[in-house]
């Protein structure tokens, strides 16, 4: 397997895509993917080479490397696969193979076991197939993985859906307050949270604090600016010693426009302190 040529043959398999062709995408992509395997097969001897291999971003390869504690260079990272099995995936879908492409999507999670939105998008497969025990359990997973609020929207959202339809609008309510927290300008968000006003689900008849105390009692985690700035500050200190100070100051002005200056300080204190005891880098 030719890595470049790979990556040729899948943005050509991704114009088909976009141009609605899924019927003459989703061969190649499957042909790609047993071609993949085979050569990981060869070349990767564990599961966290194989992972580490897939990252297609700086941001993702540093926020791997500090939650599974993989040492390797960043210069050691290969083609993503995880992208290939996602591609996969969105051919399937449009072809009404849902099966299949929750296989592929299962793929494109264990390849790169930090992207949310793999797992965002298998959790509503299962929706659509009807098994909702699997669709909370993917969207419960990805709080303790998300670094991006996009995906944390996307996760309340769902919980916020099962709530009303499982009788309990308040509760429902309070995982809009939590998502609208995190992204105020969301069309999709907002229209959800305009659906609920003047109803017993309507987000603004809560306060933030009560909203945080019902999702808490669920079981859900709140506070979730503070988690990704946890991660973005993380990633920073990783990059700062890898020598890119552009990343790592970018990444923690991130993080400081999430918390603000003072806890943003005291969060980057707490991960200095920690960094000798964790044998991370």
């Amino acid at each position: 397997m030719d890595l470049s040529q790979m990556t040729a043959d899948l943005v050509q398999a991704e114009m088909l895509l976009a141009a609605g062709q899924a019927e003459q995408a989703e061969p190649m992509l499957a042909a790609m993917a047993a071609d993949a395997e085979e050569y990981v097969d060869r070349n990767c001897h564990t599961t966290d080479e194989v992972q580490w291999f897939s990252f297609p971003t700086v941001f993702d390869r540093l926020a791997y490397r500090r939650v599974e504690r993989d040492p390797r260079r960043l210069e050691q990272v290969g083609e993503p696969l995880d992208r290939l099995y996602g591609d996969l995936a969105f051919a399937q879908v449009n072809l009404g193979d849902y099966d299949r492409a929750a296989e592929a999507l299962k793929q494109a999670v264990r390849w790169n076991p930090m992207g949310c939105g793999y797992r965002l998008d298998l959790a509503e497969l299962y929706r659509i197939k009807g098994d909702i025990d699997e669709w909370l359990a993917l969207t419960f997973s990805v709080f303790a993985r998300a670094s991006e609020a996009q995906h944390l929207v996307r996760a309340y959202c769902n919980f916020a859906r099962h709530f009303e339809e499982t009788g309990r609008p308040r509760t429902a309510a309070a995982c809009l307050k939590s998502a609208q927290n995190l992204s105020e300008d969301d069309a999709a968000l907002g229209k959800m949270v305009d659906a609920a006003r003047g109803t017993d689900g309507d987000p603004d008849a809560l306060t933030r604090r009560e909203a945080a105390e019902l999702v808490e009692a669920e079981g859900l985690p709140d506070g979730a600016n503070a988690e990704i700035a946890v991660c973005l500050l993380m990633c920073a200190t990783d990059a700062a010693d890898a020598g890119d100070r552009n990343l790592a100051a970018s990444l923690t002005l991130r993080a400081r426009d999430l918390v603000g200056t003072e806890a943003c300080a005291l969060l980057i204190d707490v991960i200095r302190s920690t960094d000798d005891g964790e044998g991370g880098k």
